[in-house]
């Protein structure tokens, strides 16, 4: 089997690889959306806890350390896993999803008004 890349991977390849892997071992029994959104939120836990107390330098540095590279691509597998299997049990289509957000945050969010500049949409 030739490796995935993002160039050449569908996330409906995505999903239907994690839901094969979820069907395997008899784990939708479990994943339900409260318990999916929990687990969620634990790995973005463990994603984060590679940049607690560094500075925004500082975590750039910590992203492209070889030595703890593998170890922060595992947790954003792990989140992105998850994600995915949330929109398989719940149906939600992700590119539909994410299309519509787009659109709403380009909305909240106008090149003209936002461009260069972190504050929130209701401080613009």
């Amino acid at each position: 089997m030739a490796a995935l890349t993002d160039s050449t991977t569908t996330v409906a390849d995505l999903k239907t690889r994690v839901l094969a892997f979820v069907r395997a071992r008899d784990w939708e029994q479990f994943h339900n959306p409260k318990n999916l959104s929990m687990a969620l939120a634990a790995e973005t836990g463990e994603l984060m806890e590679h940049f607690l107390w560094a500075t925004p330098d500082q975590s750039q540095a910590i992203a492209h350390d070889p030595a703890k590279r593998a170890k922060i691509a595992d947790e954003l597998a792990d989140v992105v896993i998850y994600a995915l299997e949330f929109a398989n049990i719940t149906g939600l289509d992700l590119a539909i999803a994410i299309d519509a957000k787009m659109a709403a945050n380009a909305k909240k969010y106008p090149v003209e008004k936002a461009k260069g500049r972190s504050e929130k949409y209701t401080e613009l």
